[in-house]
């Protein structure tokens, strides 16, 4: 073990869209926009900054499309959406967005509650979603959600898994992140899960892993994907996060966090980690409370108790 780890890896911030959603409070838009831009400066290469969804689902972001056109881009930047269906593509494109994110379970449950669908019919609207997105030159990623686990099923077989994520492959996506939705997933599941994909997928960039903190075992399941291969994680700033859809799951692995472990190994982001800490002082103004994130909670105990 940890014989095979990479010497970079690409990390997705997901905490303005995955982060925000999930949220009690409605982010002002100028605070939405600030922190965007903070994190633009940053040193991350890839931030998902909102989603298409109809704002009944998602009032938490229903100032997407002005976020989206207000934001500063940078030119080494890649900035992407969340989106559902058709219409939110034609607001992607409305935005000058070159990539977005369509997203989908692997449980039967879990995908009608969270998009109104069986399996089958959101593998045709993701075959739609992709066919007009590629005529648009928009560049298109697959979350998958519940791979290591359903609320209201439990166990997902992964055969089954592999199934789906072999067809969006086939669809066109160029990347498909690995979702363990409800933070249920152990090292030994995710190495075993992993070597089923493998069997069948060669081309490993072509996997991404999405962890949720819920029950602390983020960051070790982080270090089996580092060492079967993978080179993208999505992380959430601070810890930010959940979903709506599933009874108790938690935030993402806090990017503070992540970044944290990659670099004390040797592992290059392009991050600047104490850029990342400030930007979590800012939202925790923002948000009125503390972060999850154990390294940002370490590095501002230390400031204060210098201070004093």
């Amino acid at each position: 073990m940890l014989n095979n780890l990479p010497k970079k890896v690409t990390i997705v911030e997901v905490g303005p869209r995955d982060g925000l959603q999930n949220e009690e409070i409605f982010v002002s838009t100028e605070n939405k926009i600030e922190f965007i831009n903070k994190l633009s400066e940053s040193g991350i290469s890839k931030i998902e900054i909102t989603s298409f969804v109809h704002p009944k689902w998602t009032p938490q972001l229903s100032d997407s499309l002005e976020v989206a056109k207000r934001i500063k881009r940078k030119s080494n930047v890649e900035y992407t959406a969340l989106l559902p269906n058709l219409k939110g593509l034609e607001k992607a494109i409305d935005s000058g967005l070159k990539e977005v994110a369509v997203f989908m379970s692997s449980s039967e449950s879990h995908n009608k509650k969270n998009l109104n669908r069986t399996i089958s019919e959101s593998l045709k609207n993701i075959e739609e979603v992709v066919n007009v997105a590629k005529k648009n030159n928009i560049n298109v990623r697959a979350y998958l959600s519940t791979v290591f686990g359903c609320p209201y099923e439990g166990y997902i077989n992964f055969n089954s898994v592999k199934e789906i994520v072999l067809k969006l492959l086939d669809l066109g996506v160029y990347q498909v992140s690995l979702g363990d939705t409800i933070g249920i997933a152990n090292p030994k599941q995710v190495r075993d899960f992993l070597n089923v994909l493998f069997e069948d997928i060669k081309e490993k960039n072509k996997l991404a892993l999405h962890f949720h903190d819920t029950r602390g075992m983020a960051l070790a399941n982080s270090l089996i994907g580092l060492d079967m291969g993978i080179t993208t994680f999505d992380s959430s700033l601070g810890g930010l996060g959940g979903c709506p859809y599933a009874p108790g799951a938690t935030g993402n692995v806090a990017t503070e966090d992540l970044v944290n472990m990659l670099h004390s190994m040797g592992i290059e982001t392009g991050i600047n980690l104490d850029k990342l800490v400030e930007i979590n002082r800012f939202m925790e103004k923002v948000l009125g409370r503390v972060l999850p994130s154990k390294y940002s909670k370490t590095i501002n105990a230390t400031k204060r108790t210098n201070l004093n």
